[in-house]
């Protein structure tokens, strides 16, 4: 007690530091004190908001009063700078020194408490956060993007917000300060408590959710804030500082009261708006200051056109890019009532202008100093703009161009134009983000042409980051290192280093690290950023901050731009964050024009590229957001490849196999392949017949290939490739791929001169896609010849780490080894990546810089570069080639869409099982004792069951290997029957019936007499008795005879145990008594009575069901194999990292050494994206017409087709284990329903439905209900909650006699714009031949019947797996 009174005595005779003097706000007032470290005060002046503006004051007031009652503060606001600045301010004014905590996913207990680091000498210490930082000086913590913050982390502070206190690692703890008062400082763990500072606050900033994407607040950490919610329109106001003078003209004022309508309007948004996602969404918060800071740079002209008018709307609001054209529309009919005129599209398609924003033109640049230039510009009127723009210190690429043909690439005038605002978004001081168009395939962008354009102009270092999923926020900024030692620190990450340095930063696929982006708005908007143990980038240094080791400046000429992949569809990652992080340019693809020229260039004939293109075009217009995940896009990469390849040996101008090639068409659903053909058709694209290829020789050191016979081959030449010299690679001999033997035929000698041309000749990276067994790693093996390559197999635990290097621990030290992929880039090898479609896309993508531009970022910090750009750098070796090995996409394989992550960089070659007369002499060469004959008659099955698969009958599609497996079984045992030897192949089918009887009908058809199979031939193999079976041991033994057990005195049979002698009789071993198989029959046949009086079917109707089943018990198992497959995928375990146990995490290797708990991985699942909503069910409904016309043309099969397609939906969904994944129903005109949602059908019931469809027919009148039906069904499926919703009508509707048109089906179709729809026509309805050029990847004519099925199970699995 004593000791506590003198601690008081003497806290009261300490002197308080002297007040500099007296905020008043309204009606309050608060002295303010002097920073007492004023390295930690905000260092934005230039960025805080002005407080003579009425709304932001009043903010303020609110945030005084909260502070002077001691309670944290909770803003919620739109997301964009506003809310921090605000926060700032509010420090600024109170003089009070700051902490900053950048919230995301990756954000742990470490981050807001103690991190732990290992000095010199081993010494562990602990270093406290932020959080920590501040409640222990007094600070005010500012924490941003709370909703971004997994819902399990930010409890960690609740103690603190409420009553002050936190237990640190250290042994420490943080206690309310009046607790501290009344500590005994003489007790022995007095030491151990801290006071929590009296000035401490909070305040927490984050976007509501809803409407923005975020995790919902913890209810007790929410409780503990005082909440504040910004209004948008104050924000958006009060962004642009009010001292700057309005632009001149109109135009400003216009886009201002457009700009705030449009947030009023988003606010009264009617709810089934929203749902609908039609309405206009609001502007980003930082919209109007970039129009006001763009037009004051760049005075408008009097009027602009619609297309200047769209790119500028467009880089406002770049949502709009992905927004529904209702919106768009609804946007141009506010300008045009504006007096602005109409807007352009949305694409920005046929714009060849080459002027940038607000159409001005760039004249020249010049350079100033070392980090500036003058940039001029003239506006359409003449007038000319000069800017000085930051730069860097390399040598310029002169502009105006002087010899524009010696360039490398074609200055055109689109290229020029996003050229222009690319500079005029830099004159302005904005990063900048090239965001590409909202259509699923167009033509090339020139993305990186742009960024490598746009450095050169103005001598900047570029410094390319090329993101990928398993990035977190903390690495975007710094990495872990440890020193020679063993101690630990951090240091910059190249986005750091470059801030530094004054590089202008790419950051390639942005968009594929999701929300995790936002981390680096506060850099990107106000050049702040928190580094590691007190370190911080400020805006800019205060007087007497120059001596201060914590604080730094980024470069005045630092400089940003972000692209993306391309592999995401922009909805999920374009968001407002996004736009108010940066300045967005729109991309713009190519024109035909454009496109036309770049392929000429290549010397290929004009006649081929205006085919190519013409295709391409076709090809394009006609790709839907469902297929793109799975399709490939046909980029202007793919058309050069082809045109170069044609220019180089033009007799290789197959463009129908080319083509097909380049678009994996052999591996496409069965309703893409329809579409694909009927292009080939329109542009005149004829299939030839597949030329002979003769066995390549090996001739003095080169693999020569001699040229293909057979039609449209007399112009081709032979091929050379030169054998690899060992003496480039003296270590790898060890690598040299082995090979036993290789059976020449004439498919894979052809698929191999394609490899040597695109991999030697054309120095393309490949990937092969096929089905199992079909020697893809064989004929890659037999290519190489002597070329010594790596292998990685990839699996679904393989992480982007594992493929750069290997992690070793050594004496303390972490070290790094060469992965094989490394070893592979620096000594110029091939390496083959085998089962690429196995591992996660994220994984997958980190091969797309590195085969199109030779470049890779480690996670070490070293950098992969085509050439030496400075120390460190590892460079590619010219040799160095990169082959994927996948299977195809899709059932049955189901691995994972890798291809659209790699973009075009790669060459794709299908790998098929050969064509007949190639299997034929493979088996022959393999099996010379069999007879011709028998292999032909094999040969010919395993064809028919290919076609089998394809069509939908068999769901395993039958390769080559199991054909050789087949054939080397009866070579080694001729004796053996055929029974035999197929049960080496089809025993995986016992019970697939459905296989069993197609392979016996094929069989049957070939002349290969079996007299059983499946379990049948199990059980007869079984009966066959074994003639002998003896072991001859060698030397002596002690035995000097057999063992006979003992007798069971009541001749009981045994079996096992070695007492008794005997066992089971032969005759009861060897066969089944005709009594008791007979027995079986009769128990089947009563079974089958009773199980149909049960149903109450008769045996007529079970009959004509069983038919209807029989035709489609293909298609049931594949359907519902795909559909159970991706329920499952939806549930499939990831590596959840920061864990307490499980595997270790080598990416966190430092943080154990320096003793941190969450240093494992485990599998698990895989939570959803930040914002997307939790999985519901799939609403799906189909239509089937049951008009008059399907009875009276019964005759081609239409009527009994659409009975058995519905057989096959309901036998499919009444299979699945996850019932609740997938919501359906059925009906077929306007009003008559044939299947209700979540009802449950038995066999009598299915057998009523099919039932019911055909008597419908026979009693109905002449009309159509096609429209009245989907109108219908796509409004009432829309009404439910689900995940996803689809429509899929079947219809033989006369179109031209009902008067049906284009227009009429597309406004029914694109009623709702979330409800997916597709439409199969029959019957006459397959004659419109309109139906797939107006509906694009959504109509389809079947004029077979017999594919309905197999066209509805492809449209069905293409809508649901996207």
């Amino acid at each position: 007690m004593a000791n506590r009174r003198l601690k008081h005595l003497l806290s009261g005779l300490t002197q308080p530091p002297q007040a500099v003097g007296v905020l008043r706000l309204g009606e309050i007032s608060h002295e303010i004190y002097p920073a007492a470290e004023p390295s930690r005060l905000p260092h934005t002046e230039d960025a805080l908001l002005d407080t003579n503006d009425a709304f932001t004051l009043d903010n303020l007031h609110f945030m005084l009063q909260k502070y002077l009652l001691g309670q944290d503060v909770f803003l919620l606001s739109q997301p964009g700078p506003y809310a921090r600045r605000l926060a700032l301010t509010f420090c600024r004014m109170l003089n009070s020194e700051y902490e900053f905590v950048s919230l995301h996913r990756d954000v742990g207990e470490t981050e807001l408490k103690q991190g732990r680091e290992i000095r010199a000498g081993g010494n562990l210490v602990y270093v406290d956060s932020a959080a920590v930082r501040a409640v222990k000086h007094g600070r005010i913590l500012i924490l941003e993007g709370v909703e971004k913050a997994e819902r399990g982390i930010m409890p960690v502070l609740n103690n603190l917000l409420e009553n002050r206190e936190m237990n640190l690692d250290d042994g420490t703890h943080i206690v309310h300060p009046h607790r501290y008062a009344l500590l005994d400082q003489g007790d022995a763990d007095a030491s151990a408590f801290i006071p929590a500072h009296k000035n401490f606050r909070v305040i927490a900033i984050a976007a509501p959710v809803p409407p923005y994407p975020g995790y919902p607040l913890d209810p007790p950490f929410r409780s503990r804030f005082q909440a504040r919610f910004i209004d948008p329109m104050g924000s958006l106001l009060a962004l642009p500082h009010a001292e700057s003078p309005a632009p001149e003209g109109e135009l400003y004022t216009i886009l201002r009261d457009i700009i705030l309508s449009t947030q009023i309007a988003s606010e009264s948004r009617h709810t089934l708006d929203a749902v609908a996602k039609s309405s206009l969404p609001s502007f980003p918060q930082t919209s109007l200051a970039k129009a006001k800071a763009l037009l004051l740079a760049f005075p408008p002209p009097q009027r602009l056109s619609p297309e200047q008018l769209a790119r500028l709307v467009l880089t406002l609001h770049p949502a709009l890019i992905h927004s529904p054209f209702v919106a768009w529309a609804m946007l141009s009919h506010q300008l045009e009532d504006a007096g602005l005129g109409p807007l352009g599209s949305p694409n920005l398609s046929g714009d060849e202008d080459d002027a940038g924003l607000l159409g001005y033109r760039l004249v020249r640049i010049e350079r100033v100093d070392d980090h500036s230039a003058q940039a001029t510009f003239e506006s359409p009127s003449g007038t000319v703009v000069v800017h000085t723009v930051p730069a860097g210190p390399q040598q310029y690429l002169s502009f105006p161009f002087v010899n524009p043909e010696m360039l490398g690439f074609v200055p055109s005038a689109r290229f020029m134009g996003l050229l222009t605002s690319l500079l005029q978004a830099h004159a302005l001081g904005w990063d900048i983000s090239y965001v590409p168009p909202a259509l699923p395939s167009t033509a090339s962008c020139s993305t990186s042409l742009l960024v490598r354009t746009f450095s050169g102009m103005l001598g900047y270092e570029l410094e390319d980051v090329h993101m990928y999923k398993e990035l977190g926020g903390r690495e975007l900024i710094m990495r872990r290192k440890v020193l020679e030692g063993g101690a630990t620190t951090w240091e910059p990450s190249p986005l750091i280093e470059g801030a530094w340095q004054g590089r202008l930063v790419h950051l390639s696929g942005m968009d594929v690290i999701g929300s995790t982006a936002g981390s680096l708005a506060r850099l990107t908007q106000d050049r702040e950023v928190e580094l590691w143990e007190k370190k911080r980038i400020v805006r800019r240094l205060l007087e007497g901050d120059e001596s201060s080791p914590d604080l730094s400046m980024a470069h005045r000429s630092f400089r940003v731009i972000s692209t993306a992949s391309k592999s995401l569809p922009l909805k999920e990652w374009l968001s407002d964050e996004h736009a108010n992080m940066f300045f967005a340019v729109a991309a713009q693809p190519m024109s035909q024009p454009e496109e036309a020229h770049i392929l000429l260039q290549t010397g290929c004939p004009p006649h081929v590229v205006d085919t190519l293109l013409k295709f391409a075009d076709k090809y394009r217009s006609g790709m839907t957001s469902d297929a793109v995940q799975k399709n490939r896009k046909l980029g202007t990469r793919s058309l050069l490849r082809i045109a170069r390849r044609v220019a180089r040996f033009p007799a290789d101008d197959d463009l129908h196999a080319l083509l097909s090639r380049a678009l994996l068409a052999e591996f496409l659903p069965a309703t893409e392949t329809m579409n694909l053909q009927n292009i080939f058709e329109e542009c005149g694209i004829q299939k030839r017949t597949p030329p002979f290829n003769p066995p390549p020789e090996l001739r003095e050191d080169a693999l020569f290939f001699p040229p293909p016979t057979g039609a449209n081959t007399k112009e081709a030449r032979p091929i050379s490739i030169p054998r690899f010299d060992s003496a480039q690679d003296p270590e790898g001999a060890s690598h040299v791929p082995h090979m036993d033997h290789f059976y020449d035929n004439s498919l894979q000698t052809g698929l191999m001169r394609d490899l040597a041309l695109d991999f030697e000749v054309l120095g393309e990276h490949l990937v092969l896609l096929g089905n199992q067994g079909v020697g893809k790693n064989k004929v890659i093996d037999r290519y190489l010849l002597g070329r010594p390559r790596e292998y990685i197999q990839l699996h679904r635990d393989t992480t982007v780490n594992q493929l750069m290097f290997q992690t070793v621990l050594e004496n303390g030290v972490i070290k790094y080894t060469d992965s094989p992929l490394l070893r592979a880039i620096i000594r110029g090898r091939v390496i083959i990546i085998d089962e690429a479609d196995k591992a996660a896309e994220h994984v997958v993508a980190i091969f797309r810089s590195l085969a199109g531009h030779g470049q890779l970022t480690l996670a070490d910090g070293r950098r992969v570069r085509e050439t030496k750009e400075r120390e460190g750098d590892i460079v590619v070796h010219p040799n160095f080639r990169l082959i994927l090995l996948a299977n195809r996409l899709g059932y049955p394989f189901l691995g994972n869409h890798f291809l659209q992550v790699l973009g075009d960089n790669f060459c794709c070659h299908a790998v098929t099982n050969p064509d007949m007369a190639s299997e034929r002499k493979l088996l022959s060469q393999l099996a010379p004792q069999l007879s011709e004959d028998l292999i032909l008659r094999l040969v010919a099955a395993f064809h028919d069951l290919r076609k089998a698969y394809e069509s939908g009958t068999v769901t395993y599609p039958y390769s080559l290997r199991e054909l050789l497996n087949l054939v080397r079984h009866m070579q080694a045992y001729p004796s053996d029957s055929l029974e035999a030897a197929l049960r080496n192949v089809f025993d995986f089918d016992v019970y697939r019936p459905e296989t069993i009887s197609k392979l016996a009908a094929i069989l049957d058809h070939h002349g290969l007499v079996v007299k059983n199979l499946g379990i049948g031939a199990a059980r007869e193999a079984a009966q066959k008795k074994v003639l002998d079976v003896k072991f001859e041991p060698k030397g002596d033994t002690s035995l000097s005879e057999p063992k006979y057990g003992k007798d069971d005195p009541e001749n009981q049979p045994h079996t096992g145990g070695n007492t008794w002698s005997g066992g089971i009789p032969d005759a009861m071993k060897n066969d089944v008594p005709d009594h008791v198989k007979e027995r079986a029959r009769e128990m089947a046949r009563l079974e089958l009575a009773r199980r149909l009086e049960e149903l109450n079917m008769s045996a007529g109707e079970a009959k004509g069901y069983g038919a209807l089943f029989a035709a489609v018990e293909g298609h049931i198992a594949q359907l519902h194999d795909l559909l159970e497959n991706l329920a499952a995928r939806e549930e499939e375990r990831i590596w959840v990292k920061r864990q307490t146990d499980g595997e270790l995490d080598d990416s966190r290797l430092t943080e154990g050494l320096t003793g941190e708990a969450t240093v494992y991985k485990r599998r698990g699942m895989a939570k959803p994206e930040m914002g997307r909503p939790q999985l519901k069910p799939k609403r799906i409904r189909f239509l089937f017409d049951v008009s008059a016309s399907m009875y009276r043309f019964q005759y081609d099969g239409r009527l009994k087709r659409s009975m058995e397609t519905a057989v096959m939906l309901m036998e499919t969904f009444d299979r699945l284990t996850r019932k609740e994944k997938y919501v359906w129903d059925s009906g077929d005109s306007a009003s008559i329903p044939l299947v209700e949602a979540n009802q449950e059908l038995d066999i009598r019931d299915r057998w009523k439905v099919v039932d019911k469809m055909e008597m419908i027919t026979q009693y109905t009148f002449a009309g159509d209900y096609t429209l009245d039906a989907i109108d219908k069904a796509v409004g009432e499926v829309a009404k439910f909650d689900a995940d996803d919703w689809f429509v899929i009508a079947i219809t033989d509707a006369n179109f031209a006699r009902y008067g049906i048109t284009a227009e009429d089906l597309q406004r029914v179709m694109n009623r709702n714009p979330k409800v997916h729809t597709a439409l199969i026509c029959i019957g006459e309805g397959a004659e419109a031949s309109w139906i797939p050029k107006n509906l694009p990847g959504r109509g389809y004519r079947v004029a077979d019947t017999a594919d309905i099925p197999a066209v509805l199970r492809s449209i069905l699995s293409t809508m649901v797996d996207n």
